[in-house]
């Protein structure tokens, strides 16, 4: 009955969120180009000078600013999706194109927070499962702020792999103390499978082929999964859309051998449509008749 009404507020505070989250990458890249510098790490200088010429409370406070001229954003700057399209994607103080990051963030966070209650995989009725719900929730802008973070940079921020890992451990204590529905051994053997292939593929290459924030992130995907062959779908998800996507380019290519690709983001789409749709795909699969 309330389906329409709910999914327009969660349409509202996710595309709200969603512009926290484009907030947050900013910051977290600034702090990581200082603490990069102070340990004597190569650092791109002319992106290290911007973000500095800014005044302190830029990254250090809730003030947000134009990151090319540094003036102070005022309320009519920082509402989510018309902000961007009144000023046609410029600032409106110093009139610099400032691209389609922002309210790209804001639409799919918007998009996700609705989606993820039109198709909750679960019945909304007793309190377990609306907490589940928040958390879910919540998880989504760690997620959209390292989705942001590791399709620029190609890095997953150590801080945010944790307070998603905190958010998984939470959900999965939910699901096993509260509405009693998960099996503890499917749910490590969820870890064994997205975190543990990533590992090893991290040990043998020395870091060569996967990155350990990608490990780190397959932790606390698998405990949202809860379940192994959820994690079994999402794995093969997330590579199937990666050989999409890089398959183009190295047909055209554009890209090559020695090319990085952002897999978390990937990851994140394999393990979020295994979630929401993996149990009626695998009962499709099962059957199947293949003989």
């Amino acid at each position: 009955m309330y389906t329409a009404p709910i999914a327009i507020l969660l349409a509202i505070v996710g595309s709200i969120f969603g512009s926290f989250a484009g907030a947050q990458v900013w910051r977290l890249r600034s702090r990581q180009l200082v603490e990069d510098a102070h340990d004597g790490l190569e650092v791109d200088a002319a992106e290290l000078g911007r973000l500095e010429a800014l005044s302190a409370d830029t990254v250090r406070s809730d003030y947000s600013r134009c990151l090319n001229c540094g003036h102070r954003l005022g309320w009519l700057d920082l509402v989510p999706i018309f902000s961007w399209l009144s000023t046609r994607g410029r600032c409106r103080y110093c009139r610099t194109r400032i691209g389609i990051f922002e309210p790209l963030m804001e639409i799919g966070t918007a998009i996700a927070f609705v989606l993820s209650f039109v198709l909750w995989p679960w019945p909304l009725v007793g309190a377990g499962d609306w907490i589940l719900l928040g958390v879910w929730l919540a998880s989504l802008v760690v997620l959209a702020i390292m989705a942001g973070y590791d399709a620029r940079w190609k890095l997953l921020p150590d801080i945010a792999n944790y307070v998603y890992l905190i958010l998984g451990i939470v959900f999965i204590a939910v699901r096993f103390f509260v509405n009693h529905d998960v099996n503890l051994v499917s749910a490590l053997g969820a870890v064994a499978i997205l975190a543990g292939v990533y590992a090893t593929l991290y040990v043998v290459s020395r870091g060569n082929w996967i990155g350990l924030g990608d490990v780190k992130l397959g932790v606390g995907l698998a405990l949202f999964l809860g379940e192994w062959r959820l994690a079994f779908l999402a794995l093969f998800l997330a590579n199937l859309i990666g050989c999409i996507i890089v398959l183009p380019g190295l047909l055209r290519k554009q890209l090559g051998g020695g090319s990085q690709i952002a897999f978390g983001p990937l990851l994140m789409a394999g393990m979020m449509i295994s979630f929401v749709a993996g149990t009626a795909i695998i009962a499709w699969f099962m059957e199947l008749r293949f003989f």
